[in-house]
């Protein structure tokens, strides 16, 4: 079951992918697909494979380093993208930090 939910995820993230229309868009369904479908697949080795097994613990150390690593590496491309100067789509709502004059 676990397996299908970690499916599930990264099919409609990698269609999320292809129809977003910015680079600020397809990070959010990039950090989707690796926390909702990467962990419950990783989740599932644990529990197939058993939690104190070499496996079960390799897979939920690389769990674990996922759900911490995933938002700063995730923050980090799209504030190195507003950075570079890569503009919003244009029917975006509105772009906070140049609203405020800091960038």
């Amino acid at each position: 079951m676990l397996s299908l939910v970690g499916l599930f995820f990264s099919l409609t993230g990698a269609i999320g992918v292809l129809r977003m229309p910015d680079v600020y868009s397809r990070i959010q369904c990039t950090s989707k697909v690796i926390t909702m479908g990467a962990i419950p697949a990783l989740l599932a080795v644990a529990v197939s494979k058993g939690l104190l097994s070499q496996y079960g613990v390799h897979a939920l150390i690389v769990a674990f380093l996922l759900l911490v690593l995933n938002p700063a590496a995730s923050h980090a491309l799209g504030r190195a993208a507003y950075k570079t100067g890569i503009r919003q789509w244009s029917g975006a709502v509105a772009d906070e930090p140049r609203e405020r004059g800091r960038s």
